[in-house]
């Protein structure tokens, strides 16, 4: 299907999946997300894969996969939305069980899985958020799993660091809504310590992508 609606973000967010798109006339605002091998044309400029940008009535070309975010600045008030939000989509404790995520003010959405490829939305509610330092990804235990955030609503920043102590931080990407940090897993899929943390209640995207042989827990293969 080259055009699919994915419901996992509803009713905040209108979220769409591209795939093999020649051409696709964007008659709203978005944030746009390359998913795909290759760069997409976005009327004269390229969005390499694994980057984003907000695109508003314009024309994309080349498409492989992209991810469409629509409604992302369309609340007038972060914090009656964030309420809203709170009350429809549990904590990520309660879903994941991670001791690294108990009495976190973290909330996620559905996980839509399409193929290699699945998506989450969080919540974060707290500043500082404190998640937890983390470098593994259990349920992969396939090499090569590839994954990247997306800023949709407010303020965040992406940490990495030498050891589990946020003292040993090397480096530290700003997040405004639209941007994905630089993938930071190396050629063998090794990741260093890092965490996602606020700058003000935010919302962002967890993208998920899998190596050949691996599925998602409850997928079938």
């Amino acid at each position: 299907m080259p055009v699919e609606n994915l419901s996992f973000a509803a009713p905040f967010f209108t979220v769409r999946l591209l795939t093999d798109v020649t051409t696709y006339d964007l008659d709203t605002r978005a944030i746009a997300l390359n998913l795909g091998k290759s760069a997409i044309s976005v009327e004269q400029q390229s969005l390499a894969p694994l980057t984003s940008v907000i695109v508003q009535d314009c024309t994309l070309s080349d498409v492989e996969r992209c991810l469409l975010i629509e409604g992302f600045d369309d609340h007038e008030d972060d914090e009656a939305f964030f309420k809203e939000i709170k009350a429809h989509w549990p904590s990520a404790f309660d879903v994941r069980r991670e001791e690294r995520l108990r009495g976190v003010s973290h909330y996620m959405s559905p996980k839509s899985i399409k193929g290699d490829l699945g998506l989450t939305m969080y919540h974060s509610g707290s500043v500082p958020l404190k998640v937890g330092l983390h470098r593994d990804h259990p349920f992969c235990p396939v090499p090569g799993f590839r994954e990247v955030h997306t800023q949709v609503v407010g303020f965040g920043k992406m940490q990495q660091c030498r050891e589990k102590d946020v003292g040993t931080l090397y480096l530290e990407e700003p997040m405004a809504p639209g941007t994905t940090h630089r993938p930071m897993y190396d050629a063998n899929g090794n990741y260093p310590w890092h965490q996602y943390e606020t700058i003000t209640p935010s919302v962002f995207l967890a993208v998920e992508l899998l190596p050949q042989g691996a599925s998602f827990p409850g997928q079938e293969m």
